[in-house]
């Protein structure tokens, strides 16, 4: 009865920390003000793999991310349990390897017990290279998570920020931010929509209150759309895909805080002790989350334990028990030396490799790449972003995109402000107020009314009053700048009829303006604007300058 109420419990604490990410997500939005309650960056401020190379590559850390200290701390004393009750990403992987019938099928049968002393059939299951007999587990595939780790490290030391693209953490707040969840909204509105225009017997009236509750709790406020949704996505659901192929794959054998973890568990308090009565019999095996080897003695996994107390409820002898014991911990994982001088060499090759391009230069930025208010000189901005997605949720114009190469593949899946899509809003900080690793400043109304984004341009060939000789001043009324940064020059033209027409032609206030974007994205002028934002004059850069 111990040991069930231990797994329930397990269960429910699983399952409470998902609904909480999941809570916690859908409040990380715009409700019509300017301030957030407890965003979803809750649960990155406790990861402490970004607490790790976020000190390594930009030699400095937000305070929030102290709080990864406390999973430090409970992984020193109770194991890997971060993994194994709390991580709502390694909760959903274990929701869908329940739909792997056909591994379970294979390690449900049992064998009969081996006679004692007679371990030559185990030790072949151990040591073979196909695929493991009890857990259904791929051999040594677990070793590939720490090579990915010890890269990552290796580049974090030379000021580049990889973790964001595989903590699972930020895997799941970006996949959810640009992909699960717009496609959720689109599903659900357009559902309705169709309810209500085809209103087949009466069903729109009946179906109101269902909207209603939907549109109040978990529909998103405005419906975003995102570059490389679909892309994302697709990758979000490979992830989840692939436990079908092994369960908890992503977890097992490629997730790096699951390494980080694994390695500081090796000296945890709480240990896992199997008596003499255990008759290697496979039974932990077959229901082994982490795939550690429970069922041979000597070749148990102590890192690959993720303290789901399986093991302890399926033996039928009770030879498996969890306690604070002052054993000795395992023996060292054996790594191999050469492959992990392999993964830190790699690490450091990675950094630059990635930056041999012309967009590190700071005279051949892309103009385009517009980053948010508050960011960071580009070099430190790249080495603490996370590539989370945060800011582009909360973004009440959808302007916020993820780049693809606009960065360079350093910066892929960071922030960008794309104006035809929307503008930053003048009277809005949620980017700031969100970002976990303070590679976007938290500033107050006042301060971002004095940051440039970059400038805005006119192309005069494209322009309607400079080029054609019609009346428009739609840049100039949307301006936000309480002295308007777009100014006219009223002139005299002769149409094609010789008449003489009054015409007010725009022209920009470089000082006052501060790059917001809303001019380009109302610009009357469809395809590409007559007016654009380009980065240069951005208030985070010295040398990226117009005036001087």
């Amino acid at each position: 009865m111990r040991i069930v109420t231990i797994q329930n419990l397990r269960r429910i604490t699983q399952g409470l920390f998902l609904l909480l990410f999941l809570f916690l997500f859908i409040q990380t939005e715009s409700k019509g003000n300017d301030e957030l309650g407890y965003p979803v960056r809750l649960f990155l401020d406790f990861d402490p793999l970004i607490l790790v190379t976020t000190l390594l590559s930009a030699h400095a850390v937000a305070k929030a991310f102290l709080l990864s200290l406390i999973v430090i701390v409970l992984t020193l004393l109770l194991g890997r349990i971060f993994c194994g009750w709390v991580c709502p990403l390694g909760t959903l992987n274990n929701l869908v390897g329940m739909l792997n019938k056909r591994r379970s099928s294979k390690t449900t049968p049992l064998s009969p017990p081996l006679p004692r002393g007679d371990l030559r059939g185990v030790s072949a299951r151990g040591k073979g290279s196909g695929v493991g007999s009890r857990g259904g587990q791929l051999p040594n595939w677990h070793r590939v998570k720490y090579f990915i780790l010890i890269g990552m490290l290796a580049s974090a030391v030379f000021t580049l920020q990889p973790v964001g693209i595989m903590d699972p953490i930020s895997l799941l707040i970006r996949s959810f931010s640009l992909s699960i969840y717009p496609l959720f909204n689109y599903a659900v509105r357009s559902t309705f929509d169709t309810i209500y225009a085809v209103n087949p017997s009466g069903i729109a009236a009946a179906t109101e209150p269902v909207y209603t509750v939907l549109k109040k709790s978990v529909l998103s406020f405005n419906q975003a759309f995102y570059n490389q949704s679909v892309f994302i996505g697709v990758l979000f659901l490979t992830v989840l895909g692939l436990n079908l192929v092994e369960k908890r794959f992503w977890c097992r054998y490629l997730c790096p805080l699951g390494a980080l973890l694994g390695l500081l568990s090796r000296f945890s308090f709480l240990k896992r002790s199997v008596s003499e009565g255990c008759t290697e019999c496979g039974a932990c095996a077959g229901v082994c989350q982490g795939a550690s080897t429970p069922d041979v003695k000597g070749q148990w996994k102590d890192a690959e334990c993720y303290y789901c107390w399986n093991c302890d409820d399926v033996c039928p002898n009770n030879a498996v028990s969890f306690g604070f014991s002052g054993k000795k911990m395992t023996p060292a994982m054996d790594l191999g030396r050469r492959r992990l001088v392999v993964s830190a060499l790699s690490g450091i090759a990675a950094v630059p490799l990635l930056r041999i391009t012309p967009l590190g230069m700071a005279n051949a930025k892309d103009p385009i790449l517009l980053r948010p208010p508050g960011s960071l000189e580009e070099k430190e901005f790249l080495a603490r972003c996370v590539k989370c997605g945060e800011c582009m949720k909360v973004c009440i114009t959808n302007g916020l995109q993820p780049t693809l190469m606009e960065a360079g593949l350093e910066g892929i899946w960071s922030p960008t402000l794309v104006p035809r899509i929307g503008y930053c809003e003048y009277r809005c900080t949620l980017c700031g107020q969100v970002c976990p690793t303070g590679a976007i400043k938290k500033l107050t109304l006042k301060e971002k009314a004095k940051v440039k984004i970059g400038l805005a341009f006119i192309e005069k060939g494209r322009c309607l009053p400079w080029a054609h000789a019609i009346p428009c001043i739609m840049c100039e009324e949307v301006c936000p700048t309480p002295k308007k940064a777009i100014w006219f020059d009223k002139v005299q033209v002769r149409d094609r009829k010789g008449k003489m027409i009054s015409l007010q032609q725009p022209r920009v206030d470089l000082e006052l303006c501060i790059g917001c974007g809303i001019c380009e994205t109302k610009c009357p002028v469809l395809g590409r604007p007559a007016i654009y934002v380009s980065n240069v004059g951005e208030s985070r850069s010295k040398e990226n300058q117009l005036l001087l």
